[in-house]
């Protein structure tokens, strides 16, 4: 199952498929709460995708076993056992994909001639995906982090190594010259290496750095390259030969009091939008001004979902299953504000107050 989406893949995902590229989502569940439920629930979505198959005129016999097919082997891979909150599944003719996410999604199949990504984006943004380089004297490690984890990512030729020729630590030691381990040109001329690779990482995929190590080789990524000098630095050693266990442990006071930074500076910056006329908060209210590319800040707090419908000049409440109810209006509204170059950012449940589960700072 897949995990992470980078924007060569979201715009792989996007491009037009013949007709029908199916999209089926579920909700899942973790643990044990999910055993009796969610087998039951994902064989009946798929079930139903199979007979809209069935029904369209529109699909071929030839293309209807194809895509078929492609279903039957996507629900092979499914691995209900490390479910988290939200499966998506994507087939076409001649392929197929299957999407784990730590975010609800609506129970639904989708027909179109491309695949329905915006559960996917809003599940992006609210894990909040940050990179870790892990800096030592022989290797050098990427961690992609997420939730709760990371994992270890080999985007950029990492890990990099470094084998130290000629190196005699006990006859130097003696004769008085033993350099120090961060001080020597092809170390340097290591880290420098490490810098560029790290910057073609953060050009084709950006997130947030951390990056661990020596207080020595933290200064030394720092005085030859740039990457280090906007990431946070996290003076532990050893991680680069961690487990991901060991890295996330390591991490995570660091994320935890940067995420209290972040959330300090969402509300400071929604105060002053109240005070300069720029503020908007609540579902139809966003959703008007995400259409129009005005959101320049867009605060949702990390549980909040609603349902609601269109009735034509604004979107009212409905309950999930009504005619036209759309159940993942908060992802659309989060996609939108994506595609329009806004800055969204998940904050705790019940951060905004009375602003209704999502506020935004207008541009104008």
């Amino acid at each position: 199952m897949e995990h992470a989406l980078s924007p060569a893949t979201l715009a792989e995902l996007r491009r037009p498929r013949p007709y029908p590229a199916v999209s089926v989502l579920t909700p899942t569940h973790r643990g044990e709460r999910g055993v009796s439920q969610d087998p039951v629930r994902l064989r009946n979505v798929v079930a139903e995708a199979r007979k809209r198959l069935e029904s369209d005129p529109a699909v071929s016999r030839q293309r209807r076993v194809d895509v078929v097919a492609q279903l039957d082997r996507a629900l092979a891979e499914v691995d209900l056992a490390h479910a988290e909150d939200g499966l998506v599944i994507f087939a076409a003719p001649g392929e197929h994909q299957v999407w784990s996410l730590a975010r609800p999604v609506p129970e639904r199949v989708v027909f179109s001639d491309t695949f329905l990504t915006r559960n996917l984006v809003s599940a992006q943004a609210a894990e909040r995906p940050f990179w870790v380089l892990s800096l030592s004297a022989d290797r050098i490690t990427l961690w992609s982090g997420g939730p709760e984890r990371v994992v270890e990512d080999h985007s950029g030729g990492f890990p990099l190594l470094h084998v130290r020729e000629n190196f005699d630590a006990e006859r130097q030691m003696q004769i008085g010259d033993q350099p120090s381990t961060f001080s020597d040109e092809g170390t340097r001329q290591y880290l420098r290496e490490a810098d560029t690779a790290m910057s073609t990482v953060l050009r084709d995929q950006p997130r947030p750095l951390y990056v661990t190590g020596d207080p020595a080789a933290l200064s030394l990524l720092d005085e030859v390259g740039s990457v280090a000098k906007a990431a946070v630095h996290v003076p532990h050693g050893g991680l680069a030969h961690a487990s991901p266990e060991a890295v996330w442990q390591a991490l995570r006071p660091v994320l935890e009091a940067e995420a209290r930074k972040d959330t300090t500076s969402v509300i400071r910056e929604l105060i002053a939008a109240r005070g300069r006329k720029s503020f908007a908060a609540g579902v139809d209210e966003l959703w008007q001004n995400a259409r129009d590319a005005r959101v320049r800040l867009l605060a949702v707090e990390e549980n909040y979902r609603t349902t609601v419908r269109d009735d034509g000049d604004h979107l009212v409440p409905a309950e999930p299953g009504d005619l036209d109810a759309r159940d993942d209006i908060v992802d659309e509204i989060v996609e939108m504000c994506l595609e329009t170059g806004a800055d969204v950012r998940f904050v705790p449940d019940g951060t905004l107050g009375d602003a209704n589960g999502m506020a935004g700072v207008l541009r104008y």
